[in-house]
């Protein structure tokens, strides 16, 4: 038999990105986002060894993914279900860890208490509620209101009655929700690249196995995750002979975060130019009945729309908030009036960009409807008033699936490593010392990964064309 030119196969990948998650979910015990209580002195021996495991996991991850990669896209490509053993070991320490890289699911639990025991969460923020959850959310929320939709907050309501206010149970209650989405994304992702021309292996990569899933959605716990998987298993659905069912499982999506709404053009464009106004016209009574229906259900009243608004935090790095930032800073140093009015303008011209985006995609580009709106949710991210790094997910995970050529993968998959690294695991602000220390970590593990291939031994190269084995 001939020999492999490298030595790198689906096991190595297993075991280094298994190795990578293991150390996150260690360090997370110390540097994660933990519970009031648990926090310890960023300068603590303990804080810093975790923080430097933490990053020393995160590159190993990355690495571990990038030679994935490299599986994927060589002579003998591993099947689908092999990739998802993959996820599934790569997550499995994840499971029982603490909170990492943000607080958010602490501002989720928070909510789902408000709304059981009859809060308007659209009115009051979480320091209404009082108590242990709401201690847990960051300040900087304890104030506002919720932007999520009535189908999160019914299952973060129905999670709060099952763990009786518990933050253990209700941590665990809430990864194993976004869990579920992951499982839906990575079940919808074969089928919608197959539906694509794409290659479904190279599309559970990207889009499933991505580390950025495994740091933000899984460790994370956070709520992209059962939006992304309702919208995968919508469109699956939609472009079958089941596309009532698409677009109740699509607006179910946009109930939980509104921008999986832009799905509801996918369905459109899926069923072709042939009875479009039938399809426009269904597509519209579908999804308006399944949002009353849903917020009936959910109890909690149609503020969600107006809580579309909610601002967002005065540190965001997002486009336009720096802009709007520099504007303001510079306004103020000319001794102008002005300066507090910076902020809403670049706010606003970064919606107006957004839509003028979406319909240059949709209208002029005019790529497969999957492909477009990956394209569309990645506008509405990039200018649109806030940003997080788990933000990028919402068009990467289409672009994995419909993506039509390796450049286009090749730029999303940098971006995402470059994505992994930047935010600290307890999700507070970086300081100069914490940045120190996550370098240090990193380099670390590449310091480990470059002695682990020095000191592998040599595979010999395969013979030339024509020769023998």
């Amino acid at each position: 038999m001939l020999a492999k030119a490298y030595p790198v196969d689906l096991r190595r990948c297993q075991a280094l990105g298994l190795a990578g998650t293991a150390f996150l979910a260690l360090g997370g015990e110390t540097a994660g986002a933990l519970p009031a209580h648990d926090l310890l002195a960023p300068g603590s021996s303990r804080a810093v060894l975790g923080l430097v495991g933490v990053y020393f996991g995160v590159v190993l991850l990355i690495a571990a993914w990038a030679l994935l990669g490299t599986v994927v896209r060589g002579p003998e490509p591993p099947t689908p279900r092999a990739l998802l053993l993959v996820l599934a070991a790569w997550a499995a320490p994840l499971l029982l860890a603490p909170p990492l890289f943000s607080r958010d699911v602490y501002s989720y639990l928070a909510q789902g208490a408000m709304v059981d025991a009859h809060m308007d969460v659209y009115a009051h923020g979480p320091a209404q509620l009082g108590g242990p959850l709401a201690d847990e959310v960051a300040p900087v929320w304890q104030q506002t209101t919720t932007p999520y939709g009535p189908v999160f907050l019914a299952v973060a309501s129905a999670l709060s009655g099952l763990t009786r206010g518990e933050i253990p149970a209700g941590l665990l209650g809430m990864r194993l929700v976004a869990l579920l989405g992951v499982a839906l994304m990575a079940a919808a992702l074969p089928r919608l690249a197959r539906h694509s021309g794409a290659d479904p292996a190279a599309a559970l990569w990207l889009g499933a196995l991505n580390p950025l899933v495994l740091l933000h959605l899984v460790a994370g716990a956070h709520n992209d995750a059962i939006m992304l998987g309702l919208l995968g298993v919508g469109l699956v659905a939609a472009r079958g002979r089941r596309p009532v069912v698409g677009i109740v499982l699509i607006t179910l999506a946009a109930l939980v975060k509104a921008p999986a709404a832009l799905g509801l053009l996918a369905v459109v464009a899926l069923r072709g130019r042939r009875g479009a106004l039938r399809t426009v016209l269904t597509t519209a009574g579908v999804a308006l009945a399944t949002t009353v229906a849903a917020t009936a259900a959910a109890g909690t009243g149609y503020g969600w729309i107006a809580a579309l608004k909610t601002p967002v935090s005065p540190h965001n790095w997002s486009l336009t908030s720096l802009l709007g930032r520099g504007t303001a800073a510079v306004l103020k140093e000319l001794g102008s009036g002005l300066a507090p009015l910076a902020m809403p303008v670049w706010h606003a011209t970064g919606l107006v960009v957004t839509v003028l985006v979406v319909l240059f995609i949709w209208l002029r580009l005019r790529p497969g409807p999957i492909y477009a709106l990956g394209l569309s949710l990645g506008a509405v991210a990039v200018f649109g008033p806030a940003i997080r790094p788990w933000y990028a997910l919402w068009g990467l995970f289409l672009i994995a699936a419909a993506a039509p050529n390796g450049s286009v993968r090749h730029r999303v998959a940098a971006v995402s490593g470059v994505l992994a690294l930047a935010v600290l695991p307890s999700g507070a602000p970086a300081d100069v010392g914490q940045v120190v220390l996550a370098v240090s970590g990193g380099a670390l593990a590449l310091v480990v990964l470059w002695q682990a291939r020095q000191a592998a031994p040599a595979q010999p190269r395969p013979p030339m064309l024509g020769g023998t084995a």
